[in-house]
């Protein structure tokens, strides 16, 4: 299953976790001198290190439709730029190892591993695992005083980048979070929008990553992380009980309206979605939604993007059909919910 479909540890405040690894082959060049039959030579041998027979598909995204590679980064597979490619590249995945190896993208080799919740630990150990298999078959660049070597001189050392999505409704709404991004930077972390770098924090989603890969390792990254992670996730949870027992009518206002339109509205564009997605997600967080959990709202709100909503129709969309779109599968989805606590309640009644 994908990662925005099952259950992770801390998912009031952390939506998901992601490592990284950027790795290149000996004797290719990078992008843009890498030519086309050097990237399909590299997309062979990924191939052939990360096999059917342990668990990996290709997709051959050179051949795929704008829609498909949008979708793939509205679920937060690829990055923009590698939907942006139009030569040779491919997706090796594991969707049960939640591992997405993108190959020729800024470098030969971008291994990732995406888990749901705060999982640092067990995406650092599948990302390792996909790159133990690479580097048992393929001869991988790499040189003793500047570590792995990358197409940017950033990701040079561990080629290591851990981020973190997190949920931050209350640090955004009291507008502490400004003072957090800017200590970050202090320790060696940055803070990204909802699909990386340059994108808006939509949804109050914010990335949270490592900007330093050499000159530490991956034990020092990950824990360097982990303990900023832990005190900003500290930080929101008590924010949120000082909103609430000063403004809990306001909040349950604000909420339960976010709910009523899911459960009602006609028609909603995606900025709405991002507003609505941020209330009803905060309600669940502080008790008052029910019947609705984390993993079915996040799921909700991949399910609803364009791209992906465009890709269950299997055709080409407006924006008014999208916006239409959306609003019957929020009405649909939020109406069940309601409908199955309403059932539980009953139930409980006759019992």
């Amino acid at each position: 299953m994908l990662w925005y479909e099952t259950e992770g540890p801390e998912r009031d405040v952390f939506v998901s976790t992601r490592v990284r690894l950027a790795r290149n082959l000996v004797d290719y060049p990078f992008e843009p001198r890498l030519s086309e039959a050097g990237a399909k030579e590299i997309i062979e041998k990924a191939k052939s290190a990360l096999g059917e027979d342990q668990g990996y598909t290709c997709r051959d995204l050179s051949a795929a439709g704008d829609n498909e590679k949008l979708a793939l980064v509205e679920k937060h597979l690829i990055s923009p730029e590698f939907a942006r490619k139009n030569t040779p590249c491919a997706l090796i995945e594991n969707e049960e190892k939640q591992v997405y190896v993108m190959v020729c993208e800024e470098d030969h080799l971008r291994i990732q591993c995406i888990r749901p919740g705060f999982d640092p630990k067990e995406a650092m150990d599948a990302a390792l695992e996909a790159d133990a298999a690479i580097d048992a078959h393929l001869h991988i660049a790499f040189d003793e005083k500047l570590g792995y070597l990358t197409h940017c001189p950033t990701n040079l050392g561990t080629g290591l980048r851990i981020s973190v999505m997190m949920f931050l409704p209350a640090l955004t709404m009291t507008g502490r979070i400004k003072s957090i991004q800017g200590q970050l930077s202090k320790i060696g972390l940055t803070v990204r929008g909802t699909t990386g770098e340059g994108s808006a924090a939509k949804g109050c989603l914010y990335q949270f990553s490592n900007c330093v890969t050499q000159g530490v390792t991956e034990e020092e990254i990950l824990s360097n992380l982990r303990e900023a992670a832990g005190s900003i996730a500290r930080a929101e949870r008590e924010t949120r009980k000082q909103l609430l027992e000063n403004n809990e009518d306001a909040l349950r206002d604000r909420v339960m309206r976010a709910m009523g339109t899911m459960r009602s509205a006609y028609m909603i564009d995606t900025e709405e979605l991002y507003r609505l997605y941020a209330d009803v997600r905060l309600g669940i967080a502080l008790g008052i939604c029910e019947g609705v959990s984390y993993t079915q709202l996040d799921a909700l709100l991949i399910r609803c993007m364009p791209a992906t909503l465009t890709s269950q129709f299997g055709k080409d969309l407006s924006s008014t059909q999208r916006d239409k779109a959306r609003a019957e599968i929020l009405r649909t989805s939020m109406r069940q919910a309601a409908q199955e606590v309403i059932n539980s309640e009953k139930k409980g009644r006759i019992v």
